[in-house]
């Protein structure tokens, strides 16, 4: 899909002399990131997450920041929302006596790193981090996890559902409502903007952020899914296939290096057996560039794994202006990765 201000040219209508978005007919784009900030605000305002429980008093306190993109695509009444968006909430809590008096006081964050759209009908990931190791703060942190958890997934659901009905343009379209249209018609309109939206998001998967390319991989072994997943979270392992230095955590949120450090990043998501997800970034690549990693293990027969690889924001070029760049990665992927594994472990088919 086209970055907000960017839309594809055969779709935008000049706008017309008197303003008129002739039955909505235009495709019209809504930047909703702003929107987004005040709403997750408003949200979370003063929400309590314990409120005197085992003496603890914990809250949220601000959200520090929404980073991303978000936006609604409207065409003829039909709302698409897009969105790939990380918030950050702060949050703090005191101990206190049974008089009230504050023993202790302790600080933290929740990070939620990935919201998105092809994503809407799944619970995104959730990291709580608390400023003092100690006891209380422990005690702390894993009540923000058992409690708070659920209360933050509820309010970020709101958000979901709020951009599915239109975001900051809801209004506008409940006042600019189309007539009412014989059904056939009606059909037919619905199925071009679906299509519309069909190329539009599937353009922006295969461009992802500008210089940088998408790739992917379907690999089959000769194993159980199980087996793989576990060899691709060995440390111990990936130094023998790969015959290089690798430290790899097996927790989400814990940091990976691999190819004797050429390779670093972290687990965003783990599902043993079935998904693994990876922030992966290259010694080489321009500051401040980071990939992402989807591996997705299918077992469509007993002893038969599917391995669909999904490497998004690959960069063209490496800092020293280098335009080889996707075309190793994928290659490393498959002879030094996939077929090491097929022939150390004895997986090929």
């Amino acid at each position: 899909m086209a970055k907000y201000g960017e839309g594809d040219k055969r779709w935008i209508v000049e706008d017309r002399p008197d303003g008129t978005n002739v039955h909505n007919w235009h495709w019209s784009e809504t930047n909703c990131l702003e929107w987004s900030r005040t709403f997750f605000n408003n949200l979370f305002n003063n929400l309590k997450i314990l409120d005197g429980e085992g003496g603890f008093y914990i809250a949220v306190k601000k959200v520090e920041k929404v980073d991303g993109e978000a936006y609604v695509n409207v065409r003829k009444g039909k709302i698409i929302p897009g969105y790939e968006i990380s918030v950050l909430i702060s949050w703090e809590g005191e101990a206190r006596d049974s008089d009230g008096k504050i023993l202790h006081k302790v600080s933290g964050n929740v990070e939620i790193p990935y919201i998105s759209d092809e994503n809407a009908d799944e619970d995104p990931e959730i990291r709580v981090s608390v400023k003092d190791e100690g006891k209380i703060g422990k005690t702390m942190k894993e009540a923000v996890i058992v409690k708070g958890k659920a209360l933050i997934l509820e309010k970020v659901r709101v958000w979901v559902e709020s951009m599915s009905r239109g975001g900051p343009v809801k209004d506008e379209l409940e006042t600019k409502k189309v007539p009412p249209q014989k059904v056939a018609k009606k059909k037919e309109e619905e199925a071009v903007v679906a299509v519309m939206a069909a190329k539009e998001k599937e353009k922006k998967k295969e461009e992802g952020k500008k210089g940088c390319k998408t790739i992917r991989l379907n690999e089959k072994f000769n194993c159980r899914a199980k087996d793989l997943f576990e060899i691709m979270m060995d440390e111990n392992r990936w130094k023998g296939f790969t015959q290089s230095n690798a430290r790899i955590s097996k927790e989400v949120g814990g940091e990976i290096s691999i190819f004797d450090g050429s390779v670093t990043g972290a687990n965003l998501e783990l599902e043993e057996g079935k998904l693994i997800v990876q922030r992966w970034r290259f010694g080489s690549w321009p500051d401040g560039m980071q990939s992402m990693v989807r591996i997705v293990f299918e077992e469509p027969e007993s002893g038969v794994t599917v391995v669909k690889l999904t490497h998004t924001d690959v960069p063209e070029e490496d800092r020293y202006g280098n335009a080889t760049v996707v075309e190793n990665t994928e290659r490393g992927w498959r002879d030094l990765i996939f077929q090491r594994i097929r022939s150390v472990f004895g997986f090929g088919m």
